[in-house]
């Protein structure tokens, strides 16, 4: 590529906005990339890394450090098509060394466990291993690669979606401004990113759903309770026991959506932990030192087209489920799995792919979509006893039916990547 770059000295927001809109450029250090991308969670530096093995270069810009995002604790399950993308492309090595195989879940209910066993209904498992894992593998492996991954990038804007030379302008890490030109944005950076907001408010239909309840979630170290993931409808309410490693439990409870961290002492989450997880035969809650703890509110929302001119959205930016179905994460990297193809394509002249990819994704998404509200609305308490009936009644099915169960696990570990 041969178009130029800017580098722009730090002014005030206007200063810089004007001269970022000026048509002569002068020259930067910074060189142009054919792909411009967004966030470095697992949807951008994946796509980063799937663009490098098909000879596509590409830029990934994180408003955050790079401590930031290798720590930050998120999702913890992959499903099987993940996991297998993420062997494909060698990536895989340590997530098959230290994260945990599971072949089932629990669901507990009635003061009673009933397993649904994924290996034996589908023939596939998942595999818990926390995102931040993930996103350390994959910062190393771009990094190894030669990959330029900018943390602690400001004012990001980008500009010209509709026509064939976009760019992105921003402030970098040593407080310079920055004109990053491309052929094609990957916006990658969640719900609270900024590329969302480039598509017109006129073109982009929003639909969500808010949930009365969220969640608190800790992060304790201690042995989990199971080896296997727990959830658990009780009438206080939601409980699921996760885990990071044989170490580390990751454990949940439902709480009001208005409830905040300083309302959950620890000793009353062990406490309640305890009544929510209770079974008739015995057991208890492994209590340990908690490390983390925060609430996480549940809603269900969906932005469409996931494409506007040369602006492509993927993971978060463009939807958000409910943790209950494990799916957040893993439709982020069904996404990028679609413009690793999508885009290599294009920029080579054939747009099928790329004009086909919003549709193509949605339709994935929905499922997800529909599979997490079915799991929320089954294990959670809303408060109505008709409600309630209807969920233990559906519990009850899952466990008696074979058929029942194969379609949850069916849906749990994954449907192929399109």
């Amino acid at each position: 590529m041969s178009r130029e770059r800017v580098s722009i000295e730090r002014g005030t927001s206007e200063e810089r906005s004007e001269r970022w809109a000026q048509p002569t450029r002068r020259a930067s250090t910074v060189e142009p990339t054919q792909v411009a991308i967004i966030g470095a969670g697992p949807a951008g530096l994946l796509l980063s890394h799937l663009l490098h093995l098909a000879g596509v270069e590409s830029v990934v810009l994180e408003r955050r450090s790079r401590e930031y995002v290798e720590s930050r604790v998120r999702a913890g399950v992959l499903e099987h098509p993940t996991a297998e993308l993420l062997r494909e492309v060698g990536l895989g090595e340590r997530m098959d060394r230290v994260g945990l195989v599971h072949a089932g879940i629990e669901l507990r209910f009635d003061g009673v466990d009933h397993r649904v066993a994924f290996d034996e209904l589908v023939g596939k498992t998942i595999t818990v291993y926390g995102q931040q894992e993930v996103v350390k593998d994959l910062v190393a492996a771009r990094l190894r690669d030669g990959g330029q991954v900018e943390f602690d990038v400001t004012e990001t804007a980008v500009h010209d979606i509709d026509t064939d030379a976009p760019y992105i302008t921003y402030v970098d890490a040593h407080g310079a401004g920055q004109r990053l030109d491309c052929d094609v944005v990957a916006g990658c950076d969640g719900f609270h990113g900024i590329a969302r907001g480039a598509v017109p408010a006129a073109v982009l239909r929003v639909l969500d759903r808010t949930y009365p309840f969220a969640w608190l979630g800790i992060l304790a170290e201690v042995p989990p309770l199971h080896e296997e993931l727990i959830y658990a409808r009780h009438a206080l309410g939601f409980a699921l026991c996760s885990m990071r490693s044989p170490e580390i439990t990751r454990l949940y409870l439902q709480v009001d959506a208005d409830e905040t961290v300083e309302e959950w002492p620890d000793d009353r989450i062990w406490e309640e932990l305890a009544k929510r997880l209770a079974v008739d035969d015995g057991g208890t809650v492994n209590v340990g030192p908690v490390l983390d703890k925060g609430v996480t509110a549940m809603r269900s929302f969906v932005a469409a087209p996931m494409r506007q001119g040369r602006l492509f959205l993927a993971g978060d930016a463009a939807h958000i489920v409910p943790p209950t179905g494990a799916k957040g994460m893993n439709l982020a990297i069904a996404d990028v799995s679609l413009l690793a193809r999508a885009l290599p394509a294009l920029l080579r002249g054939s747009p099928d792919l790329a004009d086909a990819y919003s549709e193509t994704a949605l339709r994935r998404v929905w499922r997800a979509e529909h599979f997490s509200w079915f799991m929320t609305s089954m294990l959670h308490r809303t408060g109505d006893d008709f409600d309630e009936q209807l969920a233990l009644s559906q519990l009850r099915y899952i466990a008696g039916s074979t058929a029942a169960a194969t379609s949850l696990a069916e849906n749990y570990v994954g449907l192929p990547f399109a």
